[in-house]
């Protein structure tokens, strides 16, 4: 069995789809409700790490606590920012996806399908009705 983890949230409609896109292609994940048990200073810089990506690039933009933290300010340090996260997990961009090929914010959630080791097994519809995979388990081109 592949080992996968996801930093999921259940309210999240992307990172739904990602769980289930995972699920897809056989493979029950380690689900980790980052907002119950979020990730510890070293666990997240990790993630930033592997994913290749800058910290401001995790800093979810479209919630209440990042207007009030001012955290738009360009000039605030990785530090403040993580300081941020690690203190607000709503701030955490979701859903983070850890497999053997790779670790990757997965918005959309298709991106999930780059760094899932087993191909999908059936046809998958996103929620909002748009067709990711089809009947032959192969992804659908835009």
């Amino acid at each position: 069995m592949t080992a996968i983890t996801i930093y999921h949230n259940p309210t999240c409609g992307t990172s739904r789809n990602t769980l289930a896109l995972i699920r897809n292609s056989g493979v029950e994940p380690t689900i980790i409700l980052y907002l119950e048990t979020p990730p510890s200073r070293d666990e997240l810089i990790k993630l930033i790490t592997d994913m290749g990506i800058s910290v401001r690039a995790l800093l979810r933009k479209n919630v209440e606590p990042y207007e009030q933290m001012g955290l738009a300010e360009e000039s605030l340090s990785d530090e403040v920012l993580l300081n941020a996260m690690l203190a607000q997990p709503l701030l955490i961009n979701r859903p983070i996806v850890i497999t053997p090929l790779g670790t990757r914010l997965c918005r959309p959630s298709e991106w999930v399908l780059d760094i899932l080791p087993d191909p999908q097994r059936h046809a998958f519809t996103k929620e909002d009705g748009e067709k990711v995979i089809d009947e032959k388990g192969q992804r659908v081109a835009k």
